[in-house]
This record gives C-alpha cells, sequence and structure tokens, in this order.
C-alpha cells in the first residue's frame, strides 16, 4: 500500500514526509483493518510534520480524520461497514481521569497520527472501541473533517459555555471553526467570526455569522464566549478584551504560540475565564456525530489525491484551503 510518513520532522518547505510502498498492516487483537476511503488534513498533523510537536512514533503515518470500510471486522463491526477513525486511539480505563467520566485527560491516553499510525494512506487499524459509527447523509470527503475538526469544535462549544441564545465569538474560522459556528447557530447563538482570510469571511456570512471581520478587529457587541481556533497566542489578549462580564474564552489548538502578558483588570476582572480545550471523550465524539445525524452541517472541503498529501499541507500552512482539505486516495 502507499502511505506517507514522516522522515524528518521540520518546515513543509523541507520536505518532512516521504511517500512509501509497503505491506498492508496487520491488525492486532481487537482491532480493525479499515481501507481508507478518505482522511481528512488538520492542523494537527502539520503539527506533527513540522515538529511543533514532540515525535512520538518516529516516521509516524499522519492523519485521524479518517473514514473507512471495515476489511478485518472486530468488536461488533461487520466487514464493509463505514467507519471513522479519529484522534483518540487508546486510554488506560482505570486512572482518576478515566473514572470520572474525562479520559481526555488520561496520562496513558495515546493519538492516531502520533502515536500511532494514522490515515495518510490506502489502510489503517483501529482498537474496535475507539471506532465510531458514522451518520447517514453525508459522503465519505464531507464525513472525514466531522472526526476531528467536528468533534474538537463540538467540545469547544462545550467549554466556552455558551448560554443559550448567547453570543459567540470565533477566532480563526478554518474546518474546525465553520463546524462549530453551525453547532452553535442551530443552538440559537448569534455568532461572530474574526479571520484575516476574505474568503473565509465570505463563508462565514454564507453560513449565517452575524458578522465577519479581521482577526483582532473588536466585536460589533460584547461576547458571552468566545473560542481560538487560530494557534496565534497574541489573540488571547484580543479574545478575552472582547468578553463581556462572566465570559469564557476556549482555546481549541493542541499547539498555540506564546501568550503575551495579560492585564488583570482588562483582561481577567469580572470573572472572564481563560480555558484549554484538550483531545475529546469518545462520548463528545459520539454526541457530536449524533448532532450531525440530525443537523444536516455544511462540510466545506477541497479533496486532494493521496499523492499530494504535502501539497495538502503546504497550503493548509499557507492558509490556502477554504474549509478542511481531504485526502482521497482513489483520486491518486
Amino acid at each position: 500500500m502507499r502511505a506517507w510518513r514522516v522522515t524528518s520532522p521540520g518546515p513543509m518547505a523541507t520536505r518532512p514526509l516521504t511517500l512509501v510502498d509497503e505491506p498492508i498492516p496487520e491488525p492486532g487483537p481487537g482491532e480493525l483493518l479499515v481501507r481508507v476511503l478518505a482522511c481528512g488534513v488538520c492542523r494537527t498533523d502539520l503539527h506533527v510534520a513540522e515538529g511543533d510537536l514532540p515525535v512520538h512514533r518516529p516516521r509516524v503515518v499522519p492523519g485521524h480524520e479518517v473514514v473507512g470500510e471495515v476489511v478485518t471486522a472486530a468488536g461488533g463491526f461487520a466487514v464493509r461497514d463505514r467507519v471513522g477513525i479519529a484522534w483518540l486511539r487508546g486510554t488506560d480505563g482505570t486512572c482518576a481521569y478515566c473514572r470520572r467520566g474525562a479520559e481526555n485527560l488520561c496520562p496513558a491516553s495515546v493519538y492516531t497520527g502520533w502515536d500511532a499510525d494514522g490515515g495518510y494512506a490506502e489502510y489503517a487499524t483501529v482498537p474496535a472501541d475507539y471506532a465510531l459509527p458514522l451518520p447517514p447523509g453525508y459522503d465519505d470527503v464531507e464525513l472525514a473533517p466531522l472526526l476531528c475538526a467536528g468533534i474538537i469544535g463540538y467540545r469547544a462549544v462545550l467549554r466556552a459555555e455558551l448560554p443559550p441564545g448567547g453570543r459567540l465569538g470565533v477566532y480563526g474560522f478554518g474546518a474546525s471553526a465553520h463546524l462549530a459556528a453551525q453547532v452553535a447557530l442551530a443552538q440559537g447563538a448569534t455568532v461572530h467570526v474574526f479571520t484575516r482570510s476574505p474568503a473565509a469571511q465570505h463563508l462565514a456570512l454564507e453560513l449565517g455569522a452575524a458578522s465577519a471581520g479581521g482577526a483582532a478587529d473588536p466585536p460589533p457587541e460584547p461576547l458571552d464566549a468566545a473560542i481560538l481556533f487560530a494557534p496565534v497566542g497574541d489573540l488571547v489578549p484580543t479574545a478575552l478584551a472582547a468578553l463581556d462580564r462572566g465570559g469564557t474564552l476556549a482555546v481549541a489548538g493542541i499547539h498555540l504560540t506564546d501568550v503575551p502578558p495579560l492585564h488583570y483588570q482588562r483582561h481577567l476582572f469580572q470573572e472572564r475565564q481563560l480555558r484549554s480545550v484538550t483531545a475529546n471523550t469518545r462520548d463528545d465524539a459520539r454526541a457530536f456525530l449524533r448532532f450531525a445525524g440530525e443537523h444536516r452541517l455544511r462540510v466545506t472541503t477541497t479533496p486532494y489525491p493521496l499523492g499530494r498529501a504535502g501539497h495538502a499541507l503546504t497550503d493548509l500552512a499557507a492558509d490556502a484551503v477554504t474549509g478542511a482539505a481531504v485526502l482521497v486516495p482513489a483520486l491518486g
């Protein structure tokens, strides 16, 4: 099979990925073997490829938004079932965090495309306990971004504690943000989007945002909650200053540049909160995919052949992708 491996982490200009031809992986006990139909290209993949995240598995195959067809069945899944492989791949199930329902914080957690090979390949494996059933009504390419961008966006909305009918600010408007905004809109929120991309601003307004401005612009009204999707620490004070009293800012990325000094009175007083979003639980994933089945989300994608994975990541690094990039092995 064809697969991309991160052979020399570094800037995309240095070509950190290598396309290899190797045997189809053998599933372990309790694992599914899946033929990859589509794999979303996530900013976390870029952080793995460029070395922003430490190497967990040398020469890993990235990709954790995998839509596939079951080839070898296990755990209640049947051959030819369509399943999702997401970021969370394993937890110990026994630690204090797992026992209290916060498996995303498990110190022994492992992740697809970082600790184990992911979906930038023609085949992948996944523990059946961590494979996800997928909602009907979407094609393979549309489903792929739901498996990380959508799930993390959904958790970010929860972490931001957006009140019913509240005012949400969304900073950055890529794959995850354009799905999270639709979740908030479906819940009756007013959404204001802040992004430097004119194309993303246009998409935000098409999806129903009340306004779409520059990344550092002030909002037209105070915000009850905000989510920072752009991995830009400089925007943290901007977003905190935009919050109304009691508002919460959730930072949704796994990587963030340094945050500048905060001014207590301007940024945190009046019970404003700053919170991170760390991975997700399987309950988050299942809840979001049920939501997606009940509310037809508009998933904006740009398909790439599997053979052009490096180009897809380069485009993502340059903010040249509207919506989500998705690798499709059948395209070449």
